[in-house]
């Protein structure tokens, strides 16, 4: 059972559901949790998968108490109706710990995908770092996406064969998606495009959704990117809005109505990755962002002070800017100066090799016993047969 319920969750499970359906030796029942309904099957769209399970949730309040309890409850019922041999989670979302504490309560086993990022700092990301630490605890296999995730789980006493090293799934996801036909749906990208193609002018893609970066964080943001605006007549800036209701109500305060703002719905994945492709510079508090950006070679300004990605920062894939208005336009004008990098002379992609899938797939298999070992490398593929749950 893989349980996801937000955007990078089913970004980041897609690709080991794929590897799953491949291999054949088991069977993956997809869980939609409902924490961002809107957002969740869309993604996995791009992949051609649905949801085996759709779960619904009662929400009032939209507080994290009210969404974990409701998650809990839900997911409780599915696992004593279907009794899975293990609960795959993703990340660091409320999901992600509903999913592990439902199952561990059942004594089923928990496999974590992205294990071991760590800021060090649980008030940033808030609530996700404390999320990730608690996950850690109750899960029995451990997928961390590169060696320094490794080394934290080390750090905290987590060794042994139940720490994998696979590389990011997001990885996977986004060399799989990018290129692929689509067609937009707001007509305004489509021109953007063409003038990003035609080189009238360079496109900076922007997303902002962290609960940290609402209020003062968010504001000081929105004014940096005005900044970069009047500072490069020949940037236009593609901002998708998170569906929370604060956070469009501030972006639209700071920038509805700035000329080359193009203020958009969440985008598609495949959208998504092809403006990402096309990007000049991608200025975002995502953490998927910062994985996903250096397989085109675009820089990434990380709007947070603090970041479980460092390895971006440290091979020169990402800069840490925070929220500071001065620093994002400086940094911004920095980047968009300099001539871009050529293939050849870009940062290796610190999160993988496009292949984290079929490790994750054969970690798991061996938690069940289906293999012996963990492997580096992944298996040859067999065609798809059926399998157990």
């Amino acid at each position: 059972m893989l349980v996801g319920g937000t955007r990078p969750e089913a970004v980041k499970l897609a690709p080991v559901v794929e590897a799953i359906l491949a291999r054949g030796r088991m069977r993956p029942v997809v869980v939609a949790s409902g924490q961002h309904e809107s957002m969740f099957e869309p993604a996995l769209d791009a992949f051609a998968l649905r949801p085996d399970v759709r779960l619904r949730i009662e929400r009032s309040t939209g507080s994290q108490p009210e969404l974990l309890g409701e998650l809990v409850r839900v997911l409780d019922r599915q696992l004593a109706q279907r009794n899975p041999s293990i609960v795959v989670v993703q990340g660091d979302t409320t999901t992600a710990l509903a999913g592990a504490l439902s199952a561990f309560w059942r004594k089923v086993p928990v496999a974590h995908i992205e294990a071991g990022l760590r800021s060090h700092d649980l008030d940033a990301p808030f609530p996700e770092e404390a999320n990730r630490k608690l996950l850690a605890q109750i899960s029995s296999l451990h997928l961390a996406p590169t060696k320094r995730a490794v080394e934290n789980l080390r750090a905290e006493g987590i060794t042994g064969p139940g720490v994998v090293l696979t590389g990011n799934t997001v990885v996977d996801a986004v060399l799989s998606i990018a290129g692929r036909p689509m067609a937009y749906s707001d007509p305004r990208l489509a021109a953007v495009e063409d003038r990003v193609r035609s080189e009238r002018n360079r496109l900076m893609l922007v997303t902002v959704h962290r609960r940290e970066s609402w209020g003062p964080p968010l504001t000081g943001i929105l004014a940096g990117l005005r900044n970069v605006l009047e500072r490069h007549k020949d940037v236009e800036i593609v901002l998708p809005i998170h569906p929370n209701p604060d956070v469009r109500k501030q972006v639209m305060a700071g920038v509805f109505g700035v000329d080359r703002v193009h203020l958009t719905a969440p985008l598609s994945y495949i959208e998504f990755c092809r403006l990402l492709s096309m990007a000049r510079l991608v200025a975002s508090d995502s953490g998927g962002v910062q994985e996903e950006a250096p397989s085109f070679g675009v820089p990434v300004l990380v709007l947070r002070d603090v970041t479980e990605r460092m390895e971006a920062v440290e091979a020169g894939c990402s800069t840490l800017v925070g929220t500071d208005p001065m620093v994002i336009a400086d940094q911004a004008s920095r980047l968009l100066n300099e001539p871009p990098l050529l293939p050849e002379n870009r940062p290796v992609n610190p999160f993988g090799d496009g292949l984290a899938a079929h490790r994750a797939e054969h970690a798991i298999a061996c938690l069940l016993g289906l293999e012996s070992a963990h492997p580096m490398a992944p298996p040859v593929l067999r065609p798809s047969a059926a399998g157990g749950e």
